[in-house]
Order: C-alpha cells, then sequence, then structure tokens
C-alpha cells in the first residue's frame, strides 16, 4: 500500500490538476491503517468539517468515496455473515471539483449479483463457484 501511495503523490506532485482514480479490491476496510495509508493526512475526510475547507495538502491528497455510499448499503463483501467495505475508490482533488465541492453519486451494487455468499476463512468453500464473492462499487461523476 505505501508503493502505491507513493505513486499517486508521484503523479499528483508532477502534475497538481491531474484527475487520479485509485480503486480496487483493497482486502481492509476504510478505517485499516492499510487505506489510510492511501487517504492521507485526517481532517479532510468526507463527511467532515474540513472537507470542504481547502488546505496545502488537497492536492497531493486521496478522497476515499466510501462515506458517500448509503450506510445500510457500505459494503462490498460478507465475511461470516458480517457485511465489510473492502473494494475502494479513491479520487483526487480534480475530481471534486469547486466549494462546495461537487460530489460524485457512488453505490455498492449488493443487489446487482443477488444475494452475496457470506465466506469464511476457508478459501476452498468459493472453489469453483461462477460468481464473485464481491459487489461492484461504482462512482459517476459530472465533470
Amino acid at each position: 500500500m505505501v508503493t502505491l501511495r507513493v505513486k499517486a503523490t508521484e503523479i499528483l506532485r508532477r502534475d497538481l490538476g491531474e484527475a487520479l482514480i485509485v480503486l480496487g479490491d483493497l482486502n481492509d476496510v476504510t478505517d485499516a491503517a492499510t487505506t489510510q495509508i492511501l487517504q492521507g493526512a485526517l481532517g479532510s475526510e468526507i463527511g467532515t468539517a474540513g472537507f470542504n475547507r481547502p488546505d496545502q495538502g488537497d492536492r497531493q491528497r486521496l478522497f476515499n468515496l466510501a462515506p458517500l455510499i448509503e450506510p445500510e448499503r457500505r459494503f462490498s463483501r460478507v465475511f461470516k455473515g458480517n457485511g465489510e467495505l473492502i473494494d475502494h475508490i479513491f479520487v483526487s482533488e480534480a475530481l471534486l471539483p469547486g466549494q462546495p465541492r461537487t460530489i460524485p453519486i457512488v453505490d455498492s451494487h449488493i443487489d446487482i449479483i443477488g444475494a452475496i455468499p457470506s465466506i469464511s476463512d476457508d478459501p476452498n468453500e468459493r472453489r469453483g463457484k461462477p460468481s464473485s464473492d464481491h459487489a461492484p462499487i461504482t462512482a459517476r461523476f459530472e465533470l
């Protein structure tokens, strides 16, 4: 995760207006240390008082779009009967333009594939199964 954060910072330092999206299965929940490494400094996350106040770190910050998913849908996999959001979309400031910032529409499509199967510690349980045990996470931007 640190290597990914370093690469994102390099890209954003090189072109301060760069629109950058980092997304995928990070195998960790929103408040895990590894996920926080990508997000950067605390205090300006979506849903906090500092979100619409620019600061010196915004141009290198990645904003996790997870808080924009309705709380009851804020999961992408079910592990031992509990929903977990381990698939994430992080975006640079360029994709949240304006003051107040333009907010994308974000969802976890937990209902598209029917009921997401609950998985366990045994990786062999899913062997040969036809579908993913993750729901897709999407974001729609108005640029």
